[in-house]
């Protein structure tokens, strides 16, 4: 009765933190403070500012001032308003979700303003919106199986090897993947992949010699739960996932740096990130000692003396 009750209680409450920290990013999403920018004569640059709300934040500025917060990735569109004709300019580096709530409210100016609308704006395949998600999670997932079978295979020494010949292996196959789906990548990005898969690999690899296969509880946890906040924009997500999930979690800076490589090859804060995480899972492999591994038929070793068959804090007792 009591087990019953306690593994049913389990069951729920996992559930209940699972949906929590993944469906609940999503279906809490809902945008607030989305930076745009205006450029547009001044009687038309005060109605556009009227139109400003929680949602949106629109800035009236100056044409090189608006391509130059759009290069920088501050705000998610810019249009230009002129005589007769509107544009939008967009940016392809900008994660997709905050480009597409960019684009339809800028639409929705330009035409209560009773202007034409045309888009300008980097072609982007439905392959390269997805890489940079996909190719973070498949870094992600190929370490973790790389250091699990360690450990279900009862691996005893040359761990640090196991993991950076898994980073270099799961880049290999991730950038095959990505030009198979037609996505370029140049030698920076193919760098930074290789950056990301060994900093992933190397974290797996000291996570699961401290906790053994314990391990699969954080890194599962971290996967399940990472791609959905990763995926959105801040101004999307509600303040609370933004401030504890989306704030922290590597798979937001693997894929904004990927994204950003592709497009425009600037990246800097996301090489410390990844250096950082590497040197932690350098750290958590040469400290201490390595978790027992768990005996295959559940049998845990109680330190028994060959020479009188007694465990051996019984023997001292005797004695």
């Amino acid at each position: 009765m009591r087990t019953a009750l306690v593994t049913a209680v389990a069951g729920a409450v996992v559930a209940f933190l699972l949906g929590l920290l993944t469906f609940g990013v999503q279906a809490t999403v809902h945008p607030h403070d989305v930076p745009l920018a205006v450029v547009a004569p001044p009687p038309v640059a005060d109605r556009v500012q009227a139109a400003d709300s929680a949602e949106v934040d629109i800035r009236v500025v100056s044409a090189d001032e608006a391509r130059n917060l759009l290069r920088d990735k501050e705000v998610y569109g810019v249009l230009e308003i002129a005589p007769g004709q509107a544009t939008i300019r967009l940016n392809p580096a900008v994660n997709p979700s905050g480009t597409q709530v960019a684009q339809q409210v800028l639409t929705g100016v330009a035409q209560g303003a009773g202007l034409p609308v045309r888009t300008e704006t980097q072609a982007v395949s439905a392959a390269e919106r997805t890489a940079p998600l996909a190719a973070s999670a498949l870094l992600w997932v190929g370490g973790m199986v790389a250091g699990l079978l360690f450990v279900v295979l009862k691996g005893r020494d040359l761990r640090w090897l196991s993991a950076t010949a898994a980073a270099v292996l799961v880049t290999g196959s991730t950038a095959g993947l990505l030009a198979w789906w037609g996505v370029t990548l140049n030698v920076p990005t193919f760098a930074f992949l290789l950056a990301v898969a060994t900093a992933f690999a190397l974290l797996q690899a000291g996570l699961f010699k401290h906790l053994g296969i314990r391990a699969m509880g954080v890194l599962g946890l971290l996967y399940l739960m990472a791609p959905a906040v990763a995926g959105q924009v801040p101004e999307l997500l509600n303040p609370v996932y933004r401030a504890v999930l989306w704030s922290w979690t590597p798979f937001r800076f693997s894929a904004e740096g990927l994204r950003s490589l592709l497009y425009d090859g600037s990246v800097s804060t996301e090489w410390w990130v990844f250096g950082g995480i590497a040197l932690l899972g350098v750290v958590l492999l040469l400290a201490g000692k390595k978790a027992q591994t768990d005996r295959a038929d559940g049998i845990v070793d109680v330190g028994v003396d060959q020479a009188d068959g007694l465990p051996r804090a019984e023997r001292q007792h005797t004695a």
